[in-house]
């Protein structure tokens, strides 16, 4: 499997190496107030991937922070749930204790 996926990322960088290799025309971006840039257009390809990965993990980010804040509620729930069940067992196993005795003397 280790194999397999190590021929995929391969084949796929050399895909990506040939795209760069193919769009290396300088292109002219324009910005606001007058500002302009000009940049290999492979290279803006990848610093648009990049900003668009970036936003994507940024958007996610309170998804998964809520998922692990839940995920650590329901671990310490587990953990009281089977302490009070170890506790039980451990009742059900002890001989039962005796009623209390009353004295005679108490009797009359």
């Amino acid at each position: 499997m280790k194999i397999i996926s190590r021929l995929i990322a391969a084949v796929l960088f050399i895909l990506f190496f040939f795209f760069a290799l193919k769009n290396t025309q300088e292109i002219t971006l324009h910005f606001f107030l007058g500002y302009e840039r000009t940049d290999p257009l492979v290279l803006v390809l990848l610093v648009c991937f990049v900003g668009g990965a970036i936003l994507g993990v940024l958007a996610m980010t309170p998804l998964v922070l809520r998922h692990r804040r839940e995920a650590s509620k329901q671990r310490k729930s587990l953990s009281m749930l089977q302490k009070e069940r170890e506790a039980q067992l451990l009742a059900q196993t002890q001989p039962p204790q005796p009623d209390s005795v009353v004295p005679p003397q108490h009797l009359i």
